[in-house]
């Protein structure tokens, strides 16, 4: 079974490209959601307050903009939060990566070439869009400000830092070009696996 990743900046639409790919029968891994999950057990929840104090759930849910908020004055707690949860993350990946029994699988995870993920994959896709199309779906999706958006794009890598590292790129514009380019992409991964 090869292992691909699937990645693309904030509003590139890469969960709608995973949902392409279930279309076709290929089982994926929403890496943000099942970390979502995950600090909710009680073992990740502990450390998380360990960190952060009480305050970092509220109504028993994690509170995201205080942590968010906490993480973007002092990045160190950045990186004690993800030593805590992509461990967390690349364990449960693997468990349900050995219950699947398909020729490949795909983990979506958003900042997969910045945390130098590459080396976990036969393969990798990358999403892009333009970026005053990715600032309108953003917007929309989340109801936020313009200048927000542009503050979290700017917080990523560009995509032309991205692009080299990419097996695949889908320019994720029109829906129907790119329910096309991941059916190719689909075929050349399945072609590829019969080759090695």
């Amino acid at each position: 079974m090869m292992f691909v990743g699937l990645t693309g900046g904030i509003g590139s639409g890469k969960t709608t490209v995973a949902g392409f790919f279930k279309k076709l029968g290929v089982p994926v891994y929403h890496s943000d959601d099942e970390a979502k999950k995950l600090m909710h057990t009680p073992r990740l929840r502990q450390e998380i307050e360990r960190i952060f104090g009480n305050s970092a759930y509220k109504n028993d849910q994690l509170d995201r903009k205080f942590i968010s908020d906490q993480v973007f004055e002092d990045k160190s707690l950045l990186q004690r939060l993800n030593g805590i949860v992509h461990p967390a993350v690349r364990e449960d990946f693997n468990k349900w990566a050995g219950a699947q029994n398909s020729p490949y699988i795909i983990q979506e995870v958003a900042i997969l070439f910045e945390n130098n993920l590459q080396e976990n994959f036969d393969l990798t896709i990358l999403v892009t869009a333009p970026e005053e199309v990715r600032i309108d779906r953003v917007m929309q999706r989340e109801n936020v400000k313009k200048k927000a958006v542009i503050a979290r794009i700017r917080n990523q890598w560009s995509d032309e830092y991205k692009l080299p590292l990419a097996d695949f790129v889908i320019n994720n514009i029109d829906l129907d070009d790119t329910q096309k380019e991941v059916r190719e992409i689909n075929v050349k991964i399945l072609s590829r696996r019969i080759n090695t």
